[in-house]
């Protein structure tokens, strides 16, 4: 995933905006009294031209598990995250995965998906397709993605995890934000084009390696897909 940005803001700031997103997705009942709704917090990396630090994003997502719509809709409420057609395209393909393989969840009501960034950014491209699909999963489900572990890889329709680009700039971006663990594709650690070994020592974290989805979700939730 490729993203551009403007001048970054502090840690402080992302974190009280994260907060604050939460707090809006949790108040936007429309009108109804919410019942147990949930909110998932989804880590997504992305790298960007201008450096090779690459940018550390969030997307919120909110279930209101309301008796209606049905089947269950998904919609984009925006942020300062502007996302391009291909990345539109993996979260519906994340999401339409994650329903098919919850069949033991009522897949009805309304999941709201908001993005926030250090600062408004451009994010194009289908690599946080896999994370995309384990948040979506996890939000059905009840459970949550675990701190300190992100994610890169797209969602193929089978259900594995796709290469990427840029990896060592998205695994400096989930260093810096504290992240110890980063899943990556299956076959991409030793790509000629890097050293993740060299750079995972460097920065101290741990690089592995997944094949499905269902790999990354037992990773970052503790839990099972169906």
């Amino acid at each position: 995933m490729l993203a551009t940005t403007h001048q970054g803001i502090t840690l402080t700031i992302f974190r009280g905006l994260c907060l604050l997103c939460a707090c809006i997705l949790a108040g936007l009942t429309e009108g109804r009294i919410a019942t147990a709704e949930s909110v998932v917090e989804v880590p997504m990396l992305a790298a960007i031209q201008s450096n090779n630090r690459g940018v550390f994003e969030l997307l919120l997502l909110r279930g209101d598990h309301q008796p209606t719509p049905t089947p269950i809709a998904l919609q984009w409420l925006g942020g300062n995250i502007r996302p391009g057609e291909a990345n539109l395209g993996s979260m519906a393909l994340a999401f339409e995965y994650a329903v098919a393989h919850t069949p033991s969840v009522d897949h009805t009501g309304t999941v709201k998906v908001i993005g926030i960034a250090y600062a408004a950014t451009g994010t194009e491209g289908p690599s946080a397709g896999g994370v995309m699909t384990v948040g979506f999963a996890a939000l059905l489900k009840g459970e949550q993605i675990r701190r300190g572990i992100a994610m890169t890889g797209t969602i193929n329709k089978d259900g594995t995890i796709g290469w990427v680009g840029g990896i060592p700039d998205k695994i400096r971006a989930a260093a810096r934000e504290g992240c110890r663990t980063i899943l990556i594709p299956e076959g991409q650690r030793d790509d000629p084009r890097w050293n993740l070994t060299r750079l995972a020592w460097e920065l101290n974290v741990d690089v592995k390696e997944v094949r499905t989805v269902g790999e990354a979700y037992h990773l970052m939730t503790g839990g099972t897909l169906d």
